[in-house]
């Protein structure tokens, strides 16, 4: 083992569990902690201007600027006496992670000292550099100004010693540069929407609310081995690397007894994201090994996607304290299970109605098949995009992959839905239909009570799956922000459940009773949409095939995918749901197209200088060792007892030399195919070429270098390898 890399397996396997230092209080009297949330607003702020404030997040009522120095004085008392010392506009721009620039509360006092001092100016508004962000030409570097603003829905936060204040970021022409500003475009046009068809089963719904409960699926590896993989060091994920002979074939890790220094770092974690306000729910062992996921209770798509982004940031420096590193790459390690993070979404109305969810009348089911049905007609209206809307360089890896959906949108309704919609394609107004409720199992077993089945099944291989009171959009990546999906999907329902009402009073106008102008709309729909549905094995080849036949867009190609942003329905569905202009939707596919590109360009410059100045010399090295010792084999012994020895080492050299010419090659032809596609002036045009021409190399090169891992002296060998990395000790 080569002395670097013997040194940091050691230090990785003689690490201990650090000690977590508990709070002595229960969960529920230190969550929300560093939270400004109600309470601490009830409690800081003047009664009015709480009033004020609860309005505007609870109704959406216009914010009054006036109150803002009042909100401002209150929040900074608060957050002083939580030792914080500065602030910062907490934003999300398009790079998927999170920004902040912190300034301190201080200002001068005019008499040679500071006050601090913190204004509703200050609260409301600040100006970022718009032109060094992504922005997809929007903004030029002599065009800098943007701004961001607080978006009073999602309450302020503390980390560390600064106050966090979430907000959107916008363009000093105004367009959007972040993912917040149209998730809440979106999140308000389903709302409108979703109220005024619920209003044709209940007048009393005024609000209806968009709910996420997303599942974070992540790796832990050893921070000293980590420090000694530049792949993972730069690209988040290994770039080579043979199999371990372990790995999940067990299915050993799945549930099982959590680590016990994982389990210190799960504590310490959840103990962070209470105090935040984040709330954690549940932990566990994943699939492949390593792999761990974190999942909170479901909240408001907008908390809870705040929630998700505060939680990458968290975890990584929790990580760091237990001597791990996070990896959040969807595609770490090859041969074993990518990481996702499922998107549960549902709908519920501020009357407490879930509306996933069968009901007991039918006409609370009918409620109920009117929003499936209609999520399940914008699905299939909108495959590509919302295919689009998780498509990236890391999810690519993924989905088709182990345990992965495929990269085709489908819809898993279960067997009961199903039978309820092929019913519903020919059904008759005076009839009633109902879902069944949970049916029982008998077991057999006097000691175990009786097990309650629900009136779906799950299906893993789907990537758009209703599991009873939701769907889970399961193709959505561990590295992504959720809003997204979320965007697009709400975006999508909403034009679909306008479209709707408009069908439905349109028929009412003309004499037909409501019952029976929603059943004719739905029997279209229903027949419209057939095609999205499929709840078989989305993994096999037989459903690709079928797919397209059904005309369910197949595309692979990440660049390509990119193109249902810009399609006309997508134009037209986003514009009508004032969700996006075409201008911010032509600028943030030029972002996409970029960083792309720019994820395969690094890969592969990481991947060329490891192959040849790490890979290369080694194997050069332990073939002259092995030529060195067939040439002393040859002078020592008679050629009859040396020739079968000497043959045996030959053969290694040449695989060697055949290995390390293909390499050399092969590198050499991806960096000429870099330059070609770096002289290319189209965004779309030059990730397409990245993606035909540099990415398929960097493959081929992998394969190589992990034929040469399998021969090269393991004393040799520079990397630590997959069995090194994958089991935590």
């Amino acid at each position: 083992m080569s002395t670097l890399r013997f040194k940091v397996v050691e230090e990785a396997f003689t690490h201990k569990a650090v000690a977590v230092e508990e709070p002595a209080e229960r969960p529920s009297e230190y969550f929300a902690k560093y939270v400004f949330n109600r309470e601490k607003m009830f409690k800081y702020l003047p009664k009015k201007t709480y009033d004020a404030l609860v309005n505007v997040i609870d109704n959406g009522a216009p914010f009054n600027r006036e109150i803002a120095d009042s909100v401002a004085a209150g929040m900074k008392k608060w957050a002083m006496e939580m030792g914080a010392t500065h602030y910062t506009h907490w934003f999300h721009p398009l790079t998927e992670g999170t920004a902040e620039k912190h300034d301190s509360f201080i200002e001068h006092d005019s008499k040679g000292g500071v006050v601090e001092e913190f204004s509703g100016k200050l609260l409301i508004q600040q100006e970022p550099d718009a032109s060094s962000f992504p922005n997809g030409g929007i903004r030029n570097t002599f065009e800098a100004r943007g701004y961001s603003a607080w978006d009073p829905s999602s309450p302020a936060f503390i980390v560390d010693d600064t106050l966090c204040i979430p907000t959107i970021f916008v363009s000093y022409t105004g367009e959007s540069l972040d993912y917040k500003t149209p998730l809440l475009r979106a999140l308000n046009s389903v709302n409108k929407a979703a109220t005024a068809v619920c209003n044709y089963f209940d007048p009393n719904v005024k609000k209806v609310f968009s709910y996420l409960g997303w599942e974070q699926e992540y790796f832990l590896v050893d921070e000293a081995l980590y420090s000694a993989r530049p792949d993972l060091l730069l690209t988040d994920r290994t770039l080579m690397g043979h199999d371990s002979a372990k790995n999940q074939q067990l299915e050993d890790h799945y549930f099982g007894a959590i680590p016990t220094r994982v389990s210190a770092f799960m504590k310490d974690l959840e103990i962070e994201c209470l105090k935040l306000g984040i709330p954690a729910k549940t932990r566990h062992n994943e699939v492949a090994p390593n792999q761990f996921e974190l999942a909170p209770i479901f909240e408001e798509v907008n908390l809870a996607n705040d929630h998700n982004l505060l939680l990458m940031s968290v975890m990584k420096k929790v990580a760091r304290r237990h001597n791990f590193r996070v990896l959040l790459h969807e595609k770490p390690f090859k041969g074993v299970n990518g990481s996702g993070k499922h998107n549960n979404w549902s709908l519920g109305t501020d009357t407490g109605i879930l509306l996933f969810a069968p009901g007991k009348t039918p006409k609370e089911n009918l409620q109920f098949m009117t929003f499936i049905i209609n999520v399940m007609t914008a699905v299939y209206r909108h495959n590509g995009l919302l295919k689009a809307s998780i498509a990236s360089a890391t999810n690519g890896h993924r989905l088709g992959a182990n345990e992965a959906p495929p990269a085709i949108i489908s819809i898993f309704m279960g067997k009961q839905v199903s039978e309820i919609l092929d019913t519903m394609a020919s059904f008759n107004s005076k009839d009633d239909f109902k879902m069944n409720g949970k049916e029982g199992f008998d077991l057999g077993v006097t000691q175990i009570p009786e097990i309650l089945r629900d009136n779906t099944d799950r299906n893993r291989t789907s990537p758009f799956a209703f599991t009873g009171n939701r769907f889970e959009f399961r193709a959505v990546g561990s590295s992504a922000n959720c809003a997204s999906a979320m965007i697009a999907l709400n975006a999508a329902v909403a034009d679909q459940l306008q479209e709707f009402k408009t069908l439905v009073d349109s028929r009412i106008a003309k004499g037909e009773s409501t019952e029976k102008a929603i059943l004719s709309v739905l029997k279209e729909y229903i027949n419209e949409s057939k095609n999205i549905r499929f709840d078989g094995n989305g993994y096999s080849d037989e459903w690709k095939a079928e797919a397209a036949r059904r005309g369910l867009d197949c595309e692979t190609s990440v660049p390509v995918i990119y193109d249902n942003y810009l399609k006309p329905e997508s134009v037209k569905m986003f514009t009508d749901t004032h969700v996006f202009s075409e201008v911010e939707l032509h600028a943030r596919n030029e972002v996409k197209w970029e960083t792309y590109t720019k994820k395969i360009q690094i890969e592969a410059r990481v991947l060329g200088d490891l192959a040849i100045n790490h890979i290369v010399p080694v194997a050069t090295r332990y073939q002259s060792l092995l030529l060195d010792n067939v040439f002393k084999i040859k002078s020592l012994f008679p050629a009859e007892k040396s020739e079968v020895i000497a043959n045996q080492d030959m053969e290694v050299i040449e695989k060697i030399a055949a290995h390390l010419l293909v390499i050399k090659e092969k590198v050499h032809t991806m960096i000429e195919a870099r330059k070609v596609a770096n002289k290319i002036e189209s965004e779309r045009e030059k990730a397409i070429a990245y993606h035909d021409t540099v990415a398929p190399l960097m493959d081929e090169i992998r394969y190589h270098i992990d034929k040469l891992e399998l021969m090269v002296d393991n004393e040799m060998w520079p990397l630590p390898k997959y069995r090194e990395l994958l089991f935590i000790r």
